[in-house]
């Protein structure tokens, strides 16, 4: 591995808020790695506890790997940002799509998008958080019931909060596709980690897992995308509760997880699982812990690209960013979902996850051609 991107340093955290080294180290130098390692070639994100930054420059150098410093302190920039995005909010009296909202927002947000388009969209609850709050599901249709479907979430590792700002932008384009409507049915979660969304809000900006109490540990939470059964407990994801990628006790030990196996399961007739996530820019398919190839990904990309000029690759999970056994599209890949994609939105790491509000709409509009594209794949192609 020849090149890293250092992410440093926290100071002491403001306005009361926990300070990221506040759980146990995922590795004797107490990194969290935000993208990586993948492959040798390709640079590896990690974010450096302040306490910890000259161990990790000084073994860095005695190795002769070549880092920069993308991010200063991860802690003020993340509250910067979702202060202008405040800010913003209250200049104006509608919902602002180009800004990042509190999950109490988004719910009241929800509401409104019912009310204004009550023949097409009913917002469904399928279950409760661990800390119970509701998980809600937008259902886009024009009538009936089991009729063949698309599932999309946002938003299921908690601090990628363009995920679920893209998935508000898109929710509300949703009811305009009615030729899909017409014929199939569009469920969209997009808070699918409540607890950790609202965590991230309050308390840490960077926390990814739920928030469940793990039996014999003081480390909370489990990694959601590592938490269902394909592949459970294989590489990359991990048995420690202290780990970011702590698979659980169990596959579908999280009700967050639990609730969308349910509800898949029982309705029986789901043709496409769209799991989007930040960041990286890529477009991956199943698997997680093998690989296997794909066709329509290449044209989803290419008409991304098209809106912005921004470059996404793509392949399987395993092979584009690195193993993760026990993810979303795994399952529903081995359910019968014959269409299973995620997602991986922007940036490259100047930012990672924490881009700026300025980027929302941006990303949100050059991801829709590409949900399109593989949304009218499905229509013509169910079976």
């Amino acid at each position: 591995m020849w090149v890293l991107l250092l992410v440093a340093a926290l100071t002491a955290a403001a306005c009361g808020e926990e300070q990221f080294v506040g759980h146990p180290p995922s590795s004797p130098l107490q990194v969290d790695f935000w993208r990586g390692p993948t492959k040798p070639s390709h640079p590896t994100d990690l974010r450096v506890p302040f306490r910890n930054l000259q161990a990790v420059k000084s073994f860095l150098e005695a190795n002769d790997v070549a880092y920069s410093v993308m991010i200063e302190d991860v802690q003020v920039s993340g509250m910067q940002t979702m202060a202008l995005s405040r800010r913003l909010q209250r200049s104006t009296d509608t919902f602002d799509f180009a800004s990042y909202h509190t999950i109490e927002e988004i719910y009241e947000w929800m509401e409104q998008l019912v009310a204004e388009h009550p023949s097409l969209v009913t917002r469904l609850q399928i279950g409760q958080s661990y800390e119970k709050r509701p998980l809600y599901v937008l259902k886009f249709s024009t009538g009936g019931s089991g009729r063949p479907a698309i599932w999309l979430d946002t938003g299921i590792h908690s601090r990628e909060w363009i995920t679920q700002a893209t998935g508000v932008w898109t929710a509300n384009q949703d009811p305009t596709v009615t030729a899909i409507l017409d014929n199939m049915d569009i469920f969209f979660e997009i808070v699918t980690n409540p607890d950790g969304f609202a965590y991230t809000q309050t308390t840490n900006r960077m926390w990814r897992k739920t928030r469940s109490i793990n039996a014999g540990s003081s480390c909370v939470g489990v990694d959601p995308n590592r938490n269902w059964d394909a592949g459970f407990g294989g590489p990359g994801s991990s048995s420690n509760p202290c780990s970011e990628t702590y698979h659980g006790p169990y596959a579908h030990s999280e009700s967050e997880v639990r609730s969308i196996v349910d509800f898949i399961l029982r309705h029986g007739n789901v043709k496409a699982v769209i799991s989007i996530h930040s960041y990286s820019q890529m477009l991956m398919y199943p698997y997680g812990y093998k690989a296997e190839p794909d066709e329509l990904a290449a044209k989803a990309v290419r008409d991304l690209a098209a809106v912005h000029g921004t470059r996404y690759t793509y392949g399987s999970i395993s092979d584009t960013i690195y193993p993760a056994a026990g993810t979303t599209v795994d399952w529903a890949y081995d359910n019968g979902v014959k269409y299973s994609y995620t997602f991986e939105l922007r940036d490259t790491g100047r930012y990672g996850f924490l881009l700026p509000a300025s980027h929302i709409v941006p990303t949100a509009t050059e991801t829709w051609p590409a949900l399109l594209d593989i949304m009218e794949h499905v229509l013509r192609h169910p079976y």
